[in-house]
């Protein structure tokens, strides 16, 4: 009798448990603490939400700006501009509705993740000059201009090459902390490539030139690209992802070691607009220098009238049209024979091919519709140590666009043999 009522009361109280749990389930009843509770929305509130990339305008259009000493009295014309001068250029920006942008938003519309005005402009310093801190500086503070500035090392005061006009860490710290962009420019400021005799800095100071190859040449060239940049990610904490190549002199390996060392982007001082396509490899700045005021002008002038919608230039990469000479080469004569083959290209429009060359303007190049080469025999001589050359054309109705730039070191002559003087006949 006892163990039916056991049996009993435990079948009891089963059936009361379980008359609370349907209740518990019941429409309207309260979940208990313990339960998670249910998604108002079901489970398609649960679904993750889908992030796409903006839609950036690919026909926007931007100049680089490069430049280097503001000083009221210009001596160096090719590094130099007075303060009336650049605040002048600043305006004009304004005035024409040219928009500063700073450099890691052209960077960020490059990998498509945000858009920028269909015209504008970005400002980069060179070198790391006191002016730059104390003049420019508050010129951009005054239109509200943000701006890039690209340092070598070694220039800075207190480095091995920075002098009384030198910028300072203090005020790279100052810039810093007000938003100014911070990027390389190499070490010691030197033509990269090798074969080149290079100024070295031994320890103590000592400077020595040499021309560095092999092993030695690669120590070297890492520290100017890669110790440049971990000196100045180490000294001011900072991210550095540009890299403007000194005198814009640059060939394949110096790309490589840059890319690897994480640059995202390399700058040189041959301008054009840049596009959406233009290579992050040689981004080109226009150099403003106080004895060519015409590149200032005319780079406002390209992008200066609205695109309306107009078809992006297509850019191609020179090794593409085996230029001559090839990019990043050094032509051994200041009147090289320039060419490239346009047969892999497509379709062009002989009537639309052009060839630009830094110093020399358009100029009147020889055209094969049937090779597809166009070249041109220099006879004016070159003056600078490196030369840009830009061509373009039309293929099935869109713009291609094409540059390089070699180095010039003419071989110096070689003395003529005396010509032995007829014999007098007897």
């Amino acid at each position: 009798m006892i163990i039916r009522f056991a049996i009993l009361s435990l079948l009891l109280a089963l059936d009361f448990s379980m008359c609370k749990r349907q209740q518990s389930a019941a429409p309207g009843s309260q979940p208990s603490s313990s339960s998670p509770a249910p998604s108002a929305a079901g489970p398609a509130a649960s679904a993750p939400s889908k992030i796409t990339k903006p839609v950036v305008d690919q026909t926007a259009q931007t100049l680089i700006f490069c430049y280097h000493r503001l000083v009221d009295k210009v001596r160096y014309p090719g590094t130099e501009i007075t303060p009336a001068a650049f605040e002048a250029q600043m305006k004009e920006l304004k005035d024409r509705g040219i928009t500063v942008i700073p450099m890691q938003d052209l960077l960020a519309w490059k990998r498509s993740e945000k858009n920028i005005p269909p015209r504008c402009a970005v400002i980069t310093f060179d070198d790391g000059w006191k002016s730059q801190y104390e003049v420019a500086w508050p010129i951009m503070k005054k239109f509200g201009y943000p701006f890039t500035m690209f340092l070598y090392c070694e220039g800075v005061a207190g480095g091995s090459l920075g002098g009384g006009q030198a910028i300072t860490w203090e005020q790279l710290a100052d810039m810093r902390d007000n938003g100014i962009d911070i990027e390389a420019h190499s070490a010691t400021h030197q033509d990269l490539r090798e074969g080149h005799t290079v100024m070295v800095i031994e320890p103590g100071g000592k400077r020595t030139k040499k021309k560095l190859t092999g092993a030695e040449y690669e120590q070297w060239l890492q520290n100017e690209v890669v110790g440049c940049k971990q000196l100045l990610e180490q000294r001011l904490g900072i991210k550095v992802n540009c890299f403007a190549v000194p005198f814009g002199n640059y060939n394949d390996h110096v790309k490589e070691v840059a890319r690897n060392a994480g640059y995202e982007a390399m700058f040189t001082v041959y301008g054009q607009p840049i596009t959406f396509t233009s290579p992050l490899n040689s981004l080109g700045r226009y150099a403003i220098e106080a004895n060519k005021p015409k590149v200032f002008a005319d780079a406002v002038k390209m992008i200066g009238a609205p695109t309306s919608g107009g078809a992006p230039v297509a850019e191609v990469g020179a090794k593409d049209l085996s230029t001559q000479p090839a990019d990043g080469e050094t032509a051994r004569t200041a009147l090289p024979l320039i060419k490239a083959n346009l047969s892999g290209v497509g379709a062009i429009d002989p009537q639309s091919v052009q060839l630009r060359i830094s110093g020399l303007g358009v100029v009147p190049a020889s055209y094969d519709p049937k090779t597809g080469t166009i070249s041109y025999q220099v006879t004016q001589k070159l003056r600078e140590k490196s030369c840009t050359v830009i061509l373009s054309a039309k293929s099935e109705g869109k713009k291609i666009e094409a540059h390089w730039t070699f180095g010039v070191e003419e071989a110096p002559a070689t003395p003529a043999k005396p010509t032995p003087s007829p014999a007098r006949k007897k």
